[in-house]
């Protein structure tokens, strides 16, 4: 197995210094490194390729200055995890991560109108699997830390570039990772927030940085009965029992909440809404009360999320003949929770909706940890407001809260600041990620990479 690195290492470093020399700008030598990666199937299962996507991340990373003794890559199960260090010079201080995951989501190429393991660029868009989620960004960021190394920039402060192979399935590299850096100061998560183009002009309209996001919960809803012969009808029926459990659940709404991110976060997002929403947003903000707002706020797929914790049937299986009374019926209710809420407070607070001792539920949730929201660290903002203030002038930047799972509720959970903070702007129109005909704008990879050199060295000094 390391010997199969061994080669794969030095076939990417071998095939970074070839592509070398043909970009003219860190723009070019970005996308080219974000094509090579694209072309690499670094999909979980038989063939996954993360581990050449390693092996060539670790190219250009020593190609851009790095030592090779401190650029690793650890072998895991089918895939492989990456961590590069450029020391500090002063090792009292805790390091600064950046954070990336390799992997991508499964892509049939028969669904696709271009394969999608074949990097394209056309009329401004390249296109391909990972081209949003998320190796331009990893490429990126790369760029901007190597370009950082060349100019001859000294941090005070240790910057660790790492990246998961696992992040879009189980996570296994992604807790690993966080365990072995929980000591950082901060994390930046290449992988979380970013900015949103306007549709008709194209132009940026606002941009968000991540300070936390929803808690990932699977709960097993579970009914039991003697069952018997079709025949003979009983009172109670373990799909009876099952579907009044979830009509209660699917009717059930936890309380609506604010925590000082989502206040500040819905509050500017409310003037970028079609006006009806964000009128809501705004008395939701004013009154977390306010009864007109949260039924608007909750109709809407976009803002249910948004103010509290969501709750919802999503599997059901029952029975085990035609001809006989179920013995067993279950479902699975799948939980995105606000933060500062516990897996275990929501399932008993579902129980208490449902009501029923002969409905038993039960945490099944893998890959994922609960986590809190990251603390609204005043060296954090001002470094991203310098930073976008000088790439950007003038477009709106404030925190949102994501309803996925990312890396970051891997730090989060070992009580490590971590921060969605993606430079890539994006129409709606256009967002594909694990989608059909993923693509991203090439404009926004020069900017990107001047903000990351700007961040990076403004969190390092």
């Amino acid at each position: 197995m390391r010997a199969a690195f061994a080669f794969l290492l030095s076939t990417a470093i071998l095939t970074s210094s070839v592509h070398a020399a043909a970009p003219t700008t860190a723009a070019d030598a970005a996308l080219d490194l974000a094509k090579q990666a694209i072309a690499l199937r670094s999909v979980r299962g038989p063939g996954n390729q993360t581990p050449q996507v390693a092996a060539l991340y670790k190219g250009a990373l020593v190609a851009g200055g790095f030592a090779d003794k401190d650029v690793e890559i650890v072998p895991l199960d089918d895939t492989a995890y990456l961590i590069a260090t450029w020391p500090g010079s002063d090792p009292t201080l805790k390091p600064l991560v950046i954070s990336g995951h390799m992997d991508v989501v499964e892509a049939k190429p028969a669904d696709w109108q271009r394969d999608p393991f074949t990097p394209v660029v056309e009329n401004g868009y390249l296109y391909g699997r990972g081209a949003t989620d998320m190796k331009l960004d990893g490429t990126i960021a790369i760029t901007a830390l190597t370009d950082l190394r060349r100019t001859g920039y000294k941090p005070r402060r240790t910057i660790v570039i790492e990246f998961s192979g696992d992040e879009e399935t189980v996570m296994k590299t992604s807790a690993v990772i966080a365990e072995r850096l929980k000591g950082a100061d901060i994390v930046l998560n290449i992988d979380g927030g970013g900015g949103v183009l306007d549709e008709a002009s194209g132009k940026p309209k606002y941009w968000t940085w991540n300070g936390a996001e929803k808690t990932y919960a699977d709960f097993r809803l579970t009914v039991t009965n003697p069952g018997g012969h079709s025949s003979m009808p009983r009172p109670v029926n373990a799909i009876v029992e099952l579907s009044k459990a979830l009509e209660k659940v699917g009717a059930y709404r936890f309380k609506p909440e604010l925590s000082p991110l989502t206040r500040e976060a819905l509050g500017k997002a409310a003037p970028f809404e079609e006006p009806v929403i964000g009128a809501a947003l705004k008395a939701f903000v004013a009154d977390p009360t306010d009864t007109a707002a949260i039924a608007t706020l909750t109709a809407n797929p976009a803002t249910v999320g948004k103010i509290g914790t969501t709750c919802v049937p999503t599997l059901v299986s029952g029975g085990h003949a035609e001809n006989a009374l179920p013995q067993r019926a279950t479902a699975n209710i799948n939980c995105r929770i606000f933060p500062g809420h516990k897996p275990a407070e929501i399932m008993a607070e579902l129980g208490r909706a449902i009501g029923d001792p002969g409905v038993v539920l039960s945490d099944v949730t893998e890959g994922s940890v609960p986590n809190d929201a990251s603390p609204m660290r005043r060296d954090f903002i001002a470094a991203i407001d310098r930073a976008m203030g000088q790439v950007y002038p003038g477009v709106p930047v404030f925190p949102a809260m994501a309803s996925g799972a990312s890396d970051s509720m891997w730090f989060r959970s070992h009580n490590v600041a971590s921060y969605g903070a993606s430079p890539t702007f994006i129409k709606p129109s256009d967002d594909f990620s694990h989608g059909l005909n993923e693509r991203v704008p090439v404009a926004t990879i020069a900017p990107g990479i001047r903000y990351y050199r700007l961040l990076f060295a403004d969190l390092s000094k």
